[in-house]
């Protein structure tokens, strides 16, 4: 994912038992400044090659530009995410569009915020995002909103930046009922948070972990739903590199959390 100014390379309770815990992998994780800017597969789910692993994914944003979402979803690309908003000023200029156009093309689709916790508080910036794309409805067609969490600490301490992601998953809840998806690297969640476990029962986790037949998980999460494992893939219908990401699980799965059913 993509932040405005730099690049970098997230189920309740009851969903985590339909999922198996992922195996910790020696897969180089590469976390960084700016992403663009969830729980573990089912028991019949095998993890391998995340080029046939799940079911396929992309994020993107502005930095993709015009995007063909019919040549997409005919690729294979079954959901994406899409920039939406950054802390509270910026609106990607590109959300309307691809947010629109992945529908009608039959994907299905979400919305991200890409958080700046030194700029103001998690429930300023979660009201700022579910007013400006972030919103859901159970349409068959619209996952939660995401928070995409990368970058620095915003020097904020541990317990801090807890406390902001917190704030912004509780306004984010009151506003549309879902609880937000959390997309973070194990790099960034370990040294900002210490490897909270405060959300792992709550949030779905899209994991960030380029490289490796599995993702490098975040302290405090057991499980993962989503896992970005490369910010370099190749999809027909977007010009350049996209961020390629699996869903683990199958397509019923998906269609579940989608709609916020069990």
């Amino acid at each position: 994912m993509k932040g405005t100014f730099a690049r970098c390379g997230v189920l309740a309770a009851g969903l985590a038992l339909l999922f198996t815990a992922a195996q910790p992998a020696s897969a180089a994780e590469r976390p960084g400044p700016g992403h663009e800017g969830m729980a573990g597969p089912p028991p019949s789910f095998t993890t391998v090659s995340p080029a046939v692993a799940g079911i396929p994914g992309v994020d993107v944003s502005n930095w993709q530009g015009s995007i063909n979402w019919t040549s997409v979803h005919n690729a294979g690309i079954k959901w994406a995410y899409i920039k939406a908003t950054e802390g509270t000023t910026y609106k990607d200029p590109y959300f309307s569009s691809n947010y629109t156009n992945a529908y009608y093309a039959g994907m299905i689709r979400g919305a991200y915020h890409y958080a700046q916790p030194g700029a103001s508080s998690g429930a300023t910036q979660a009201n700022y995002f579910a007013s400006n794309g972030g919103a859901w409805s159970r349409d068959n067609r619209t996952l939660p909103g995401m928070l995409d969490l990368e970058g620095g600490c915003a020097g904020k301490t541990q317990s801090q930046m807890v406390a902001w992601i917190k704030d912004f998953y509780n306004t984010y809840k009151s506003r549309t009922t879902r609880d937000v998806v959390i997309y973070t690297s194990a790099g960034w969640w370990n040294s900002c948070t210490g490897g909270s476990s405060a959300f792992s029962a709550l949030t779905p986790l899209d994991v960030a972990s380029w490289g490796g037949s599995s993702p490098t998980m975040p302290r405090g999460f057991p499980y993962y739903t989503m896992w970005q494992y490369t910010d370099s893939g190749s999809v027909s219908g977007i010009s350049g590199a996209v961020d390629r990401d699996t869903f683990n699980g199958s397509a019923d799965r998906l269609l579940a959390l989608a709609n916020n059913t069990p």
